[in-house]
């Protein structure tokens, strides 16, 4: 499956199948947040956080590309990546994109 941020495939014709996401909401977790709290003291980055949000976005990357399977997609192109929180210390990442077949010439 080829992930692409821009909105072709070069070289290849397209069509479209529609828009497919993958959402993962991931919550903090006692330990990273009183390190995070530390870390703040100090300053520099909060591995744990980067770690945590590093693996949100892998879980809502494969989501995404399994639902582009599921209508049989050869590409997802124009793939973008948001996040929001949900609630303290829960946050919801999203990875989209459109799913588009290779199509014969």
């Amino acid at each position: 499956m080829k992930l692409l941020s821009i909105e072709y495939v070069p070289g290849k014709e397209i069509e479209v199948l529609g828009l497919v996401k993958g959402t993962i909401v991931q919550s903090k977790n006692v330990g990273r947040d009183f390190m995070a709290g530390m870390k703040t003291l100090v300053g520099g980055e909060i591995v744990g956080y980067t770690e945590m949000l590093v693996e949100a976005r892998q879980l809502a990357t494969k989501r995404m590309v399994d639902e582009a399977e599921a209508l049989g997609a050869d590409a997802v192109i124009g793939i973008r990546f948001g996040s929001s929180s949900v609630m303290q210390g829960a946050a919801e990442v999203l990875a989209y994109g459109t799913a588009v077949r290779f199509v014969e010439k």
